[in-house]
């Protein structure tokens, strides 16, 4: 039998040595653990009620993953003040080790997302409550009043008050020059929300005279003066030149701040625009990639706008009359896909609205003459709405040529394995059997999904008109 041996003496420092592990991390994504909260004074800062937004993602300013590591139950807290925009972020965490990806460090992240208005110890946020307590008052004091309405609401708790000091509250659209100074300095505070709140969201060159911002505000005074201003939304506008010696206005951002969304603000600063640009006569007004929720707002105001229109009238009660007909004439389709130019001249001429944003408003506006309950004209509507989407489809879709991909079994690599196969001439227009069968079902399937989709937007937005109508 062998035995090993057992060196005797001092023991080897080398085999003494231990062997350390990195510990694997794998992270946490900013979703998960980072909330903002926008808050009004002090007294909101800690505190679980306040009020929380919800960014569109955290993770794009995050490195590729959206990541975080380093950090064990890490929680953080950003407190952005709706007073002077000024941001804290408040972190904690159990402990913090260098892991298989090493530590985040967090501090350059917050100075890339807020910039200047970044504040890093606790007492200095808080002091700005009360330091800046009227920077929006004496910055948006200086603009241009373009809209004004005042509201009419009554406080039994004011009753003491004297007819000189009790309070009216009013909504105003201020119009300003961002390359001014300190308008500049307010909307460089403002980006950041532009950067979480708006997809694709990017700042504006305020050094170009030719953009203009409007603030929307609620303005609180009584006869004595000024009491505060609080801002609940802005947008921003440039001036394009159009050939030969006019402007067209593009909007470039519209972002009506989360507490206040839903209460009209976003509306009232679009019209507020459609005024101006009647006004100075402008050539049209374009929005820079409106997102859908702003498109249908666009397309509310401007459908609004074109029920009231003579030159339109006319047209819809033509087609409206032609749809409750058994058989839908080659006329409707025509003036369906292609509405008469003169009178998108004139919607361009007299209220603004450009062609794209026209044929958009056509729609709703068919809709509107019709009666929802006349099954044979909702039948013919759709109808038309399919053969318009199916066109603009196949006019946007390359030319293939009779040719088409089919995959084919593969031992090596089913996924990467195909035949491209072109059918001759004769063969080309034949549907519904052998290879193109299937597809062709498919894709009448998905413009059925397509269509029900369009009708159901179009139907919500004609209900939100009808009601605006009714009101006015």
């Amino acid at each position: 039998m062998g035995l090993k041996r057992r060196d005797s003496g001092q023991p080897d420092a080398k085999r003494r040595k231990r062997v350390g592990f990195t510990e694997f991390d794998i992270g946490i994504e900013a979703n998960e653990c980072v909330k903002i909260f926008l808050v009004s004074k002090p007294e909101e800062v800690d505190c679980a009620e306040s009020f929380c937004i919800s960014p569109v993602d955290l993770n794009q300013f995050f490195g590729e993953d959206g990541k975080i590591y380093g950090y064990k139950d890490l929680k953080i807290n950003i407190w952005l003040s709706s007073r002077s925009f000024h941001a804290y972020p408040e972190i904690s965490f159990q402990k913090s080790f260098k892991g298989t990806m090493g530590i985040t460090d967090l501090n350059p992240v917050f100075q890339i997302m807020f910039g200047e208005s970044l504040v890093v110890k606790k007492d200095e946020f808080l002091d700005t409550f009360s330091t800046e307590h009227n920077y929006i008052r004496d910055i948006v004091s200086n603009g241009m009043v373009i809209h004004s309405k005042v509201l009419e609401k009554h406080d039994d708790s004011l009753n003491y008050l004297s007819e000189e000091e009790s309070p009216k509250t009013e909504h105003q659209v201020i119009r300003m020059d961002p390359s001014s100074g300190p308008v500049g300095q307010l909307y460089s505070r403002l980006v950041p929300l532009v950067l979480l709140l708006v997809e694709g969201g990017r700042p504006i060159d305020i050094s170009d005279p030719r953009w203009d911002i409007y603030f929307a505000v609620e303005k609180e005074s009584n006869q004595l003066g000024s009491i505060g201003i609080k801002l609940h939304g802005f947008a921003t506008m440039y001036r394009f030149y159009h050939h030969p010696d006019s402007t067209r206005f593009r909007i470039s951002q519209l972002l009506v701040l989360p507490p206040y969304q839903g209460h009209g603000h976003g509306s009232i600063l679009l019209e507020t625009i459609n005024s101006i640009a009647i006004a100075e006569d402008v050539y049209d007004v374009t929005a820079e990639e409106p997102s859908d929720y702003l498109q249908q707002i666009r397309v509310c105001i401007d459908t609004l706008r074109l029920l009231t229109f003579e030159p339109v009238k006319s047209s819809v009660t033509s087609i409206a009359s032609q749809l409750k007909e058994s058989k839908l004439s080659k006329r409707v389709g025509k003036f369906w896909s292609d509405p008469p130019a003169a009178i998108i001249e004139e919607a361009r001429k007299q209220l603004k609205i450009n062609k794209k944003q026209f044929v958009r408003c056509w729609e709703v506006l068919i809709f509107l003459y019709l009666h929802p309950d006349d099954q044979k004209s909702m039948e013919n509507f759709r109808t038309c709405i399919a053969d318009r989407l199916k066109a603009d489809i196949l006019e946007k879709s390359p030319e293939t040529n009779g040719k088409s991909v089919i995959d084919v079994p593969s031992d090596y690599n089913p996924q990467m394995t195909f035949v491209v196969f072109q059918a001759a001439a004769s063969q080309v227009k034949v549907d519904g059997a052998g290879v193109n069968g299937n597809e062709n079902n498919i894709q009448d399937d998905q413009l059925n999904q397509v269509v029900d989709k369009h009708v159901e937007e179009i139907m919500e937005i004609a209900k939100k008109v009808a009601m605006h109508a009714a009101k006015s």
